[in-house]
């Protein structure tokens, strides 16, 4: 465990133990990419987890709320991919980063960009720094509102039945948003 990361009593405390369940990140030689599932204990003792929206002019998902992750470069593995995105993307350093295991690999609107989720405890900085050409905002919500079913909206989308979860700052949903729920069914 981490330095000054010990579970706090309560509602968090129950939430880091149910993960303990999380089955081991998935190796595959289709994966093209790779996300960190960054959660942390703020200074309440409430668990959070850290997303991103992507700015308007990206290529490809723009104004989309994530994971921080990207592209598993040659000879990295998903783990090392997803740690080194998660640096460059808000600034979370290698070292503060305790892999508890993966969820479900997952593909985006692309069925050939197969997406590996890694779970994370973090440590998180006094700072996040957000890359501009990558990250317009960070989001860092309670897990517990999370965890709240009347804040998520399920509708069609061509043809797809998807969940949605409105912020302020944008709107969590699709592959993220899967991964998301995968992520709470663990948690409750």
């Amino acid at each position: 465990m981490l330095d000054g990361m010990s579970p706090t009593d309560g509602v968090s405390a129950r939430l880091w133990v149910s993960l303990d369940a999380l089955s081991g990140v998935a190796e595959s030689d289709h994966a093209r990419s790779a996300v960190l599932v960054p959660l942390y204990d703020d200074d309440a003792g409430e668990m959070r987890v850290v997303l991103t929206k992507r700015p308007d002019h990206m290529p490809t998902h723009p104004g989309d709320v994530v994971f921080p992750g990207g592209k598993i470069e040659p000879g990295e593995t998903p783990v090392e991919a997803a740690v080194r995105e998660t640096w460059e993307e808000v600034g979370i350093p290698a070292d503060s980063i305790e892999v508890l295991g993966g969820l479900g690999p997952i593909t985006t609107r692309n069925r050939e960009n197969l997406i590996i989720p890694v779970v994370a405890r973090i440590d998180r900085p006094a700072e996040l720094i957000p890359e501009p050409a990558e990250v317009e905002v960070v989001i860092e919500p309670k897990m517990v509102d999370l965890l709240d079913e009347s804040s998520w909206h399920n509708r069609d989308y061509y043809g797809h039945d998807l969940w949605f979860y409105e912020f302020p700052e944008g709107t969590l949903w699709g592959a993220t948003a899967f991964m998301m729920r995968e992520l709470l069914e663990y948690l409750r």
